[in-house]
């Protein structure tokens, strides 16, 4: 059981770890060897660091805290997504998505541990909030996964899920990752996640000083070196921290809008009660795009709710004079859903009319629908989780060592022969 009074290792740059080795006695230098071994290696127990002595690792993990998240469950879509299950030292949990695509790999993260918004369309919201999470826990996300994609492995997805007949095709996700290794920005660092989004379970906005910090840490040379351009948060319209997102972080900024007027968005997004429409778009209009930015308009489409030609003329209205990208979301039902995706010739009409106003404008496409691992589907509860996908087989994987097992459901969402 870990030490939660301790510092996670994950919290810390090369500077802070350099004080905090200090404090305790340690040479400021090893935090730079600590580091690179947990980000350049992918190896986060000091016990298995090769220059750092046995005696110096038990010194380490008795004031700082080693511990990575616990995989709880592993998920393959057919289209090559994969959810994580991460359980929590509190025994909470959360999940975590990896999205691939031909020319990069988004990883899609939780700030917190279910939701207060309770927005109608969104199954996080059924669950209702736990508790935020710590700046370590967002990036144990991003670390366990890259580990788990295979980052710091000779092969570029090492799932370790070598099953005969499983059915899983995964050669053409072999080769995409293979090719999505890039140099990171400001360091020469290869990332089979090239992109982060903060669109997991929860509101980053009201989770804002840990977020703050992860995203602080992400973006540091010493750890995973990403750049401003590779992140995204978004937000439903918590209005008094969306500043901070450009005068702190420079990251990318989206905003769930849903609808475009007042009445709709509130049906759908309580939120609109505390902050509507006109606050949030006054908040918008003063926030500062770096150059060649834009702000991301999320926009599910709802049948016969916020669907119809006049509301998308009512949409451009609302963002005119703003750089803007719209990303359209068919709805994806989850078990319990109130409302219905629209149809296809809605959603193209939709989209078109945009288009026409001269706004880039994308149909974004469902991914990991049949693992319930699309936008607005997660939902961290195991046993919930457990009752998914259960017509196709589940395999039981084992890790650790023989005195502490620990047991991975690994499903695959596809036949076996």
């Amino acid at each position: 059981m870990e030490n939660t009074t301790q510092t996670h290792i994950l919290s810390f740059t090369v500077n802070s770890l350099k004080q905090k080795l200090k404090d305790i006695g340690m040479p400021s230098f090893r935090a730079g060897q600590i580091l690179g071994w947990i980000y350049d290696k992918g190896i986060i127990n000091p016990s298995e660091m090769k220059n750092i002595s046995q005696k110096d690792a038990e010194k380490l993990k008795q004031h700082i805290n080693f511990e990575p998240l616990t995989m709880v469950t592993e998920q393959l879509a057919k289209d090559g997504t994969v959810k994580w299950l991460f359980k929590l030292h509190d025994g909470h949990d959360i999940e975590t998505v990896f999205i691939p695509e031909p020319n990069r790999g988004t990883l899609c993260v939780s700030s917190q541990v279910g939701c207060t918004l309770n927005c109608r369309f969104c199954h996080t919201g059924t669950q209702g909030l736990a508790r935020n999470l710590t700046a370590d826990e967002i990036v144990g996300q991003v670390w366990m996964a890259a580990k788990r994609l295979g980052q710091w492995s000779d092969q570029p997805f090492n799932l370790k899920l070598h099953v005969e007949k499983s059915g899983f095709d995964d050669q053409w996700m072999l080769d995409m990752l293979a090719n999505q290794k890039e140099k990171g920005e400001g360091v020469e660092r290869a990332r089979i996640i090239s992109n982060i989004v903060f669109m997991g379970m929860g509101e980053p906005l009201f989770n804002w000083p840990n977020v703050e910090k992860a995203n602080d840490t992400l973006m540091h040379d010493s750890t995973f070196g990403y750049g401003s351009r590779k992140i995204t948060i978004s937000t439903s319209g918590m209005v008094d921290n969306i500043g901070n997102i450009a005068s702190s972080l420079g990251v990318n900024l989206a905003i769930s809008i849903h609808a475009p007027d007042n009445e709709t968005r509130t049906k759908i997004m309580p939120i609109n009660k505390k902050w509507d429409i006109d606050e949030l778009m006054a908040a918008l209009r003063a926030f500062p795009l770096k150059e060649r930015r834009r702000i991301t308009w999320e926009y599910v489409m709802l049948k016969d709710v916020n669907d119809s030609v006049k509301h998308a003329k009512m949409l451009l209205k609302l963002i005119e004079g703003i750089p803007s990208f719209v990303n359209i979301i068919p709805f994806n039902e989850w078990p319990g859903s109130p409302f219905k995706r629209s149809d296809s010739a809605t959603i193209e009409t939709f989209k078109n009319t945009i288009a026409k106003a001269g706004i880039d404008v994308n149909v974004r496409r469902s991914r990991g629908s049949d693992i319930l691992a699309a936008c607005g589907q997660l939902r961290g509860e195991t046993s919930k989780f457990n009752s998914i996908s259960t017509e196709f087989p589940t395999v039981v994987m084992q890790y650790g060592t023989d005195s502490q097992k620990q047991k991975i459901s690994v499903q695959f969402t596809g036949d076996v022969a």
